[in-house]
């Protein structure tokens, strides 16, 4: 029977809402995995550290579909929550069309600028080399990578959820079959896999895109908009909170990356980005289920039903909390076997991977909360505290920490992994200040 974010949610009804979403993200997150692991057991450490480094910006410029999903996705609710269909229609067409229109504009800047952007994320020689060649190819189809993570909001708002999973699975199958035969196969190298992953982007994006352009059973059908600067400046408002969360998130890995550079050399940064691998594989479940609620939470914000708000948001909290409990148990009894999938013949580096994994994943424990926040602001349609939340958590703590923790305890690779727990932890407390500070306001407790 199809959900509505309309619906009374029982915990099992709620879990199948987000489950799309968390396997869609997780499906996602395999596009850097498929990458490392064909890349790492088939081309070389030199081409795995220029992934390494390059993803970052990348994500910088995919990012943008973030904010226009969940910016776009509060827009889309909160009119269908108010009964206005037709608007909700018009705005959601609009907000794909400028999404397009920014990612044509990003990409080519991408490309341009590719050996600038090389340079200042630290690498030289054959790195160098590797990384302009990984991310021109990759910033051809930043449109695609764009509309992919749009998707990933606006289907679940459509009560779509499904379509987006489809989508990210077709795009994540599409991403390891490609990589096989270009890297293996063909022995494209480098280049084979960053064109595998752009052409799974490019399909996460497009199959929704044909969905929407098309008659179907939702309240939307891509039409001829007319243009609303408040449309897209409310959406920006309510999703840079995301912007600033991919944003902030990429320069502190670049800075992390300089970071180990300087301590561990290129073994530093490859341990760093197996665990940042693994990392985004487990966050995904609690990005899902955050992203899955965000539309029943602006949907009932919107219908003025502050029981069922109220109800979700409990519900949500208690997933979030357990779901890091369960995160960090599996993180810590297969650490080995998920290190193994990207590295076997390096034991110092195998070794030094495992290690930090098992102290990176205490911060399991309360990521998914903290995660929590930005998201229901952004969602209430307060973009000034989400992103005063995801500001605060991805960039000032981690920087504070990154800056801190090593003079305090040496400048060691340990110190670099205990940063993430600081960050949770002054995080957790930042977080429930704000809910706890805004309750009466948007009645969610």
């Amino acid at each position: 029977m199809k959900i509505q974010i309309s619906d009374h949610f029982t915990f099992k009804k709620l879990i199948r809402f987000v489950l799309p979403s968390i396997a869609m993200m997780i499906a996602t997150s395999m596009y850097g995995n498929v990458d490392g692991f064909f890349v790492t057991n088939w081309v070389g450490e030199t081409p795995f550290a220029a992934i390494n480094l390059s993803w970052p910006l990348i994500m910088i410029f995919g990012g943008i579909g973030f904010v226009f999903g969940t910016g776009g996705s509060a827009v889309v609710a909160t009119d269908l929550g108010e009964n206005e269909a037709d608007r909700a229609n018009q705005n959601f067409s609009l907000i794909i069309y400028f999404g397009i229109a920014l990612g044509i504009l990003l990409g080519a800047i991408g490309f341009i600028f590719a050996p600038q952007f090389g340079v200042l994320l630290g690498a030289d020689g054959e790195l160098l080399k590797c990384s302009i060649k990984y991310m021109r190819i990759l910033f051809c189809f930043t449109p695609a990578f764009i509309l992919q993570n749009m998707f990933q909001s606006l289907c679940s708002t459509a009560s779509k959820p499904k379509l987006g999973l489809d989508a990210t699975i077709i795009a994540g199958v599409g991403n390891i079959v490609l990589d096989a035969i270009f890297i293996v196969g063909l022995k494209w190298g480098l280049v084979g896999a960053a064109i595998g992953t752009a052409m799974s982007q490019f399909f996460g994006g497009i199959v929704p895109l044909i969905f929407f352009a098309r008659e179907n059973d939702t309240y939307f059908k891509l039409c001829i908009p007319k243009f609303h600067r408040k449309v897209i400046t409310k959406t920006c408002t309510n999703g840079v909170s995301e912007f600033v969360n991919n944003l902030t998130l990429s320069i502190v890995i670049i800075l992390y990356n300089l970071k180990l550079m300087e301590i561990a050399g290129q073994n530093g940064v490859n341990a760093f980005g197996i665990i940042q691998y693994i990392n985004f594989s487990f966050i995904s479940v609690f990005i899902g289920i955050v992203m899955g609620s965000a539309p029943i939470i602006s949907f009932n914000n919107g219908a003025n039903d502050y029981a069922e708000l109220q109800n979700v948001f409990k519900k949500e909290v208690t997933l979030l909390l357990s779901s890091g409990v369960i995160l960090f148990g599996l993180a810590e009894l297969l650490s080995k076997p998920f290190v193994y999938v990207f590295i076997q013949e390096n034991k110092e580096l195998f070794d030094m991977s495992v290690h930090g994994l098992r102290i990176f994943c205490i911060a399991f424990l309360l990521m998914g909360f903290n995660m929590l926040g930005s998201s229901l602001f952004t969602a209430l349609e307060n973009g000034g505290i989400s992103a005063v939340i995801a500001f605060i958590r991805s960039f000032i703590f981690p920087i504070a920490a990154l800056y801190t923790i090593p003079t305090l305890l040496g400048n060691t690779l340990d110190s670099v992994w205990i940063c993430q727990i600081i960050i949770e932890a002054f995080s957790f407390v930042m977080v429930l200040s704000f809910i706890l500070g805004f309750r009466k306001r948007y009645k969610y407790l």
